[in-house]
């Protein structure tokens, strides 16, 4: 018993994960399914896509990379950072204008036009291709410019959530997964923006370097493909 309890012990692995922020719930879920499932542990740590770019360039120990974006994966696997061969599109995120309060936000966003509220959170276009997507969506309803003085800006999604959570912001660009579950938005109000109205946001994993002999990280991201995976994933609106 005690041979087959240290065996055991010794097949499994931990795997080090850098995740967009806006996938936080659905990856915590897919995290524990993953556990009991196969032994294995993914430790995780959120953030924006940038930024956890510049860290892998500066030597962090993350082996895989699941991003809000599919530019970043693709730059890593070119630099020679990321294992050639192993990105996917693991979501399609969707951008929500969302506020805490029941009837600020209307179906079609016009409150962005009407005004009568005081700051518009939204997350660093630079860093987070969530903001670029906000950005992009002011600009194509001709609005950029006067909403300008009342933006404020998180350095992640998930910044930018709590800006809005706590109504220090009346309402914000959030990422669909922040504010959905189980086929309805979770509190307060919100406009889903249509998907015309900016880029894709395609989001892909890519296996880096430093995981590329760990066999958790590989069964990581086969585990992102199964059914069970991405039925939590499209849970919090995402689609595949």
């Amino acid at each position: 018993m005690a041979l087959y309890a240290a065996s055991s012990a010794a097949s499994a692995a931990e795997v080090s994960v850098a995740v967009a922020s806006n996938f936080t719930a659905p990856m915590q879920k897919i995290a524990r399914a993953f556990e009991l499932d196969t032994g294995h542990k993914a430790m995780l740590a959120f953030g924006a896509t940038g930024g956890f770019y510049a860290q892998i360039k500066n030597g962090a120990p993350f082996q895989i990379l699941l991003a809000a974006d599919n530019e970043t994966p693709a730059r890593l696997e070119k630099e020679g950072l990321g294992v050639a061969g192993t990105r996917f599109t693991y979501a399609i995120g969707k951008l929500v204008l969302w506020s805490k309060q029941p009837s600020l936000v209307d179906d079609k966003g016009d409150v962005l036009r009407k005004g009568g509220f005081d700051k518009l959170a939204m997350a660093n276009p630079k860093l987070a291709p969530y903001g670029a997507a906000a950005i992009e969506t002011l600009t194509k309803l001709g609005w950029l410019k006067q909403l300008k003085p009342k933006l404020v800006e998180g350095s992640n999604i998930g910044q930018t959530y709590q800006f809005v959570a706590s109504e220090n912001a009346a309402l914000g660009f959030v990422a669909l997964s922040q504010v959905f579950s189980d086929g309805r938005i979770t509190e307060g109000s919100a406009w889903i923006v249509p998907a015309s109205f900016h880029a894709p946001i395609q989001q892909d994993a890519v296996l880096l370097n430093t995981g590329k002999d760990n066999t958790a990280a590989t069964a990581l991201l086969n585990y992102l493909k199964t059914e069970k995976a991405q039925a939590i994933i499209r849970a919090y609106g995402y689609d595949l």
